[in-house]
């Protein structure tokens, strides 16, 4: 369950007016109860609560969800940054990181990311976060999972959602991933091989299109990963490559086991020796995803997008 003070709900809309009024009454009410407010969404939602509320909009911090948004393992970093800010204030936010047009992996890391803010935040004294889904324009698989993940859910009536489970998060970090439609290179490696895995995937990315600094983006990112792999992951690992759409897609695979599905979520600590590796990625990376099982281990997706 959720600690005195934490609430995460879901309001499903289906048109402007249902959405405009829960944004607007949400936010409003906030910035009346000098809350902290903050906002994360796409530039047509934020166009739209600013006329709606006016004045008040100056008392908002907005953030672009197209932006942080676009890897969503950003937007926990992103929520405790305005915690941080606010101090001792309660904090109230308001979010929309599912859009029509995103591709299936990027739904797939929002479900994930809304079951990991009920790990993230349940200590967390005041906060107080309404996530917002386009019932008439998203895939079902996704309005499907937000009752798992929202224990409060706003779909024309406000209700306690009965199939809320604050374990999603561990099942969704355990899943399966959808396997590529082709790959074309797979490399199986150890530490001796890194120079050539950094060269291989320049070489692809250069190939793909990418400008240079994606492409060195993605190295970088691959060269951190499968560092990792060698020091945590069983000393070798298998690298894979293809290509979706205008993404290219570098993924590492290893026999580790990684128990905390919050990894790469949490800034590392100047003083503290590792856990730099899955933070850069994300940095780096338009989507990082992340499954880890025993016994089948690690697997993380690096996508690059021209």
């Amino acid at each position: 369950m959720n600690a005195p003070g934490f609430a995460h709900e879901a309001l499903v809309y289906r048109d402007e007016p249902t959405y405009v009024d829960a944004a607007a009454g949400f936010t409003r009410d906030g910035v009346l109860a000098g809350e902290s407010v903050f906002a994360v969404l796409p530039p047509q939602g934020t166009k739209l609560l600013r006329e709606a509320i006016g004045d008040l909009a100056d008392e908002v911090r907005f953030v672009d969800a197209c932006e942080v948004g676009r890897n969503p393992a950003r937007l926990i970093p992103a929520m405790r940054a305005q915690l941080a800010e606010a101090g001792d204030r309660p904090v109230r936010g308001l979010g929309e990181w599912a859009w029509p047009g995103r591709a299936a992996a990027d739904h797939a890391e929002v479900v994930l990311h809304e079951a990991l803010v009920n790990l993230a935040f349940e200590e967390t004294a005041a906060l107080r976060l309404r996530c917002l889904f386009d019932g008439a324009a998203l895939p079902p698989e996704l309005l499907a999972a937000v009752a798992h993940t929202h224990p409060v859910v706003t779909d024309g009536t406000r209700a306690v959602s009965p199939v809320f489970d604050h374990g999603y998060a561990h099942d969704r970090f355990a899943a399966d991933l959808p396997a590529p439609a082709e790959v074309s290179d797979m490399v199986h490696f150890c530490l001796d091989d890194l120079p050539e895995l950094r060269d291989l995937v320049a070489v692809r990315a250069k190939q793909f299109g990418l400008p240079r600094g994606r492409a060195l983006d993605l190295t970088l990112a691959t060269n951190e990963i499968v560092t990792n792999s060698i020091c945590h992951g069983g000393e070798r690992g298998t690298l894979r490559l293809w290509t979706e759409g205008d993404t290219l897609v570098c993924e590492i695979t290893d026999s580790g086991h990684i128990t905390n599905p919050l990894v790469g979520r949490v800034a590392p600590l100047p003083s503290v020796q590792g856990g730099r590796g899955v933070w850069l990625a994300n940095q780096l990376c338009d989507l990082v995803t992340i499954r880890s099982q025993h016994p089948r281990g690690t697997f993380v997706r690096l996508h690059v997008r021209r």
